[in-house]
């Protein structure tokens, strides 16, 4: 296949035009945006702090997801492998695991000699800002190059500049805490192994560190459900298996299935989880605010408040399936424009507000919504909903889709954003008729 011309299509005596743009993360996301800068001949590098792509979706790959084939691919990057001879899925109207997304999808996509050899692996972010300006500085910000400081793979720390900045990093690397409040709880530091990250492969690797043991799930989403189900499985051979479910309202709101869910496999999830509880399966304990934890035994003591009282919970294993939280401080010489609650940029926000908004009601939106004081930087992808837990690829993938338009300053393209979604239709909206958006 002949590589695309990635010749910058500014005047070369313009700097700033000259060098790429600067994508974090090799993910879905980031590895979207790449493909379609490289479709409209725009140079980029992708830094990616781990050693091969999609390394967070690795960590979750036994877990299914619950949209089907056909919204998991990116169009730009479908008309790429295309053109590379790939065989697509099957069925498409299938939910894969997250291994199989990057075994069958992301892995031929990053093999693609336009994109493959523009990754930079093992290259983690330490710092984004604007080449001899902090974030106090104006006069000629917009037109100053960004420069990223970089801890590479051989231990050294180096600094690269770029015309744009695309944040595709995500969060699952910064779960919430367990405290309600926010913060880590007390004691948090004295049971440093005890407490494991949403989504551990409880019938594969991480068997051992549940089987026979008691394990309480904190937290009210679909994570949390995928590990609750894990459990009880697990149960089926090891009957000395216990499992408890805290949450902190008095009800899980958020995993409770409903008939008008198009995505099926979300609406089985929450189905089963409802099956288990009502069957005894699962040990709910409800309207648990955690402030503290400490040691006990081998174990761990969750302590805090419930109905208003003094209460304590004892576990052998805790897994935090709080939800996730961008991660800033990289960031801290950037000019940002968030959402004073959901972290989220300013505008997008009210859109995706998950009090008002599930996975499939969001509105179609791109660089608009997705602007920030600071020309030419953008948050995509899950990092660009903050704490907000209701993201889908597709979103992410027409986000890319109408910045890098942007960027090639085809403003037609970027303005006129679409997306179906399932449980929605299509929707579709233009910066001039924002309300266009059924839902």
């Amino acid at each position: 296949m002949t590589l695309l011309d990635l010749t910058p299509r500014a005047a070369t005596g313009d700097r700033l035009a000259r060098l790429p743009v600067l994508i974090i993360g090799a993910g879905p996301i980031g590895l979207a945006a790449a493909a379609n800068l490289a479709e409209r001949g725009i140079d980029f590098t992708i830094l990616e702090a781990g050693g091969r792509i999609a390394s967070s979706i690795r960590l979750w790959g036994h877990t299914r997801l619950f949209s089907p084939w056909r919204h998991l691919i990116d169009p730009a990057s479908r008309r790429l492998l295309d053109a590379d001879g790939w065989t697509a899925p099957v069925d498409e109207g299938r939910a894969p695991t997250g291994q199989e997304l990057v075994d069958e999808y992301l892995e031929p996509l990053a093999a693609l000699p336009e994109i493959g050899s523009r990754i930079r692996f093992g290259t983690r972010v330490l710092a984004v800002t604007r080449e001899g300006m902090d974030r106090t500085r104006t006069a000629g910000r917009a037109s100053t190059p960004f420069l990223v400081r970089l801890h590479t793979r051989d231990g050294q720390v180096e600094e690269i500049t770029g015309r744009a900045v695309i944040d595709a990093s995500g969060t699952y690397a910064t779960p919430n805490p367990l405290a309600s409040s926010g913060l880590d709880p007390i004691g948090a530091a004295d049971i440093a192994g005890r407490v494991l990250h949403a989504l551990p492969d409880v019938l594969g690797v991480d068997r051992a560190s549940f089987a026979g043991r008691h394990t309480v799930v904190v937290g009210a989403g679909h994570s949390a459900a995928n590990t609750l189900i894990s459990l009880t499985e697990l149960a089926n051979d090891e009957p000395e298996t216990r499992v408890t479910w805290l949450i902190r309202n008095p009800s899980a709101a958020r995993v409770s299935s409903s008939a008008d869910d198009e995505l099926a496999d979300r609406a089985r999830l929450g189905s089963r989880v409802d099956r288990l509880v009502h069957a005894g399966r699962v040990n709910v304990v409800d309207s648990f605010e955690v402030s503290r934890v400490a040691a006990s035994g081998d174990g761990v003591r969750l302590l805090g408040r419930r109905r208003g009282d003094e209460a304590f919970l004892d576990a052998d294993v805790v897994v935090n399936a709080t939800g996730f939280r961008p991660d800033l401080s990289m960031l801290r010489e950037v000019r940002l424009e968030l959402d004073e609650i959901v972290e989220a940029p300013k505008r997008l926000a009210p859109l995706i507000d998950p009090n008002l908004h599930s996975c499939g009601t969001v509105a179609p939106h791109g660089f608009a919504e997705l602007r920030h004081p600071e020309t030419g930087f953008f948050l995509v992808g899950m990092k660009s909903y903050g704490r907000a837990p209701t993201f889908l690829l597709a979103t992410g993938y027409e986000q890319v889709r109408s910045i890098t338009a942007w960027l090639d300053g085809d403003m037609p393209a970027a303005t006129r954003v679409q997306l179906t979604l399932p449980a929605t239709g299509v929707c579709s909206t233009d910066l001039g008729d924002a309300g266009s958006c059924c839902s």
